[in-house]
């Protein structure tokens, strides 16, 4: 990436290590994304954010301490990044709590790698995407 279009920045957050993980390696192949930073739940995901300034956050929605509903509302609220939440339950509470809480958008955790990629640019550029199926 030249400087004069630095690579997107994007903080992981998942409890589950194997997850945040597997997110990690198809985002740090691209050349524009660049993965800064991984947390295990909301609390520590506002600690990062506000640390690490990433563009955007990939959010799950249940966590233990701080969950992905609220952390996404507090990250929304001090305009720290743009959320997009991932997660395997296509309940339509959670889609309404997250997109009224300020998420850019709302995929589940089995779409496509290549799909994944296009929504995170997609809500960098100011979009908003919720996945069809749900």
């Amino acid at each position: 990436m030249s400087d004069l279009h630095p690579p997107l920045r994007v903080l992981i957050v998942d409890d589950q290590h194997l997850v945040r993980s597997g997110f990690a390696m198809i985002l740090s192949v691209e050349d524009d994304l660049e993965v800064v930073g991984e947390a295990e739940n909301g609390r520590v995901a506002l600690a990062q954010a506000r640390a690490l300034r990433p563009d955007v956050v990939l959010m799950d929605v249940q966590m233990p301490v701080v969950d992905g509903i609220e952390a996404t509302r507090a990250l929304v609220a001090e305009d720290l990044a743009k959320v997009l939440i991932l997660t395997t339950f296509d309940r339509d509470d959670y889609v309404y709590q997250a997109v009224r809480g300020g998420a850019a958008g709302f995929l589940l955790k089995d779409t496509p790698a290549d799909h994944l990629l296009a929504v995170v640019r997609k809500v960098q550029s100011g979009e908003t995407f919720i996945q069809p199926e749900i």
